[in-house]
């Protein structure tokens, strides 16, 4: 196996578990919302709507900045092995 493989195959599991990841951030984020904007006149369940969009809005930043990682690495060593 080349190392040309290997970096295509990092590259392509981390698009993967990224591309999850994102898709998790935006059913947390529906489902905060969905729960914060209800009419359900219980001060808990909205709580925790807050808490979910709170914690997907960080879950996204910490993501953007890992993916950002990720891709100038790959472009690093895409650089040093030609």
């Amino acid at each position: 196996m080349a190392i040309a493989d290997v970096i295509q195959l990092i590259q392509d599991t981390t698009n993967q578990i990224t591309a999850i990841a994102w898709a998790l951030f935006l059913l947390t984020w529906s489902i905060g919302w969905t729960l914060r904007g209800s009419p359900i006149p219980i001060a808990r369940l909205k709580r925790a709507g807050n808490s979910l969009v709170e914690d997907s809005v960080w879950a996204a930043f910490w993501l953007a900045i890992g993916s950002t990682i990720f891709n100038l690495i790959i472009y690093l060593v895409n650089i040093v092995t030609g």
